[in-house]
């Protein structure tokens, strides 16, 4: 199965979520910035609100390609496991750190403005992605996700290699991958407009869908 483009993969994962319609503990966080135009499909067709999760890769320093952990919304921050016994210096750490931490701050105001991130707390949170291919800035949100109490966690995307979503298994509550096709390739093999999504689109979208919810509150 191929998708015409994110919006019509957000609504195939919809109808395999429609068991959280309506459910008030219900909250749907986008992965930007091409979680976005699917989770906000994923958010109209279950009436729940809508947030952004932002997680900012933190680089081996020299090694920028590798995680040594990652940064997220809330100020939440995960290292790697798998790199506790490479010995990096204490004031490294901390300059990467601050860096990823202005750009998440950077990004949390261009996308929210002055709204605060909803409340995580004792929510079900529906933690969605594009697709998974690696899995790894997923892995880093659910984490941080699961740092912040929620009552459930559920990984949803449209797509995704069959291995990663099985690897989700111990660390969300649930996972719904829409597709899993073999040989998998990349996610942007199964849509044909993977395009780049923009800050300026994200910040659209937000907003429209933060103004729906408040009109379905009053």
């Amino acid at each position: 199965m191929r998708f015409v483009d994110r919006k019509q993969a957000g609504d195939v994962l919809a109808q395999r979520l429609l068991p959280c319609r309506d459910d008030p503990s219900v909250i749907v966080l986008a992965l930007p910035r091409g979680g976005v135009p699917v989770a906000c499909e994923v958010a109209q067709t279950l009436h729940a609100p809508l947030d952004v999760f932002i997680v900012r890769k933190l680089g081996l320093p020299g090694h920028e390609e590798f995680a040594m952990g990652a940064i997220a919304t809330g100020g939440v921050m995960v290292m790697n496991p798998d790199l506790a016994n490479i010995r990096i210096p204490e004031a490294a750490i901390e300059q990467v750190v601050a860096r990823e931490r202005t750009e998440l701050a950077r990004r949390e105001t261009l996308y929210r403005g002055e709204r605060p991130p909803l409340s995580i707390e004792d929510r079900k949170v529906i933690l969605v992605d594009d697709g998974l291919a690696t899995g790894s800035t997923m892995l880093a949100a659910a984490t941080a996700v699961r740092k912040q109490q929620p009552r459930q966690i559920v990984v949803a995307v449209p797509v995704a290699a069959l291995d990663t979503c099985r690897v989700f298994h111990g660390v969300a509550d649930e996972v719904v991958c829409a597709v899993t096709p073999e040989p998998f390739l990349a996610v942007g093999a199964w849509y044909d407009d993977f395009g780049q999504v923009s800050d300026a689109e994200v910040h659209a979208l937000l907003d429209a869908a933060w103004r729906a919810e408040t009109g379905r509150s009053a």
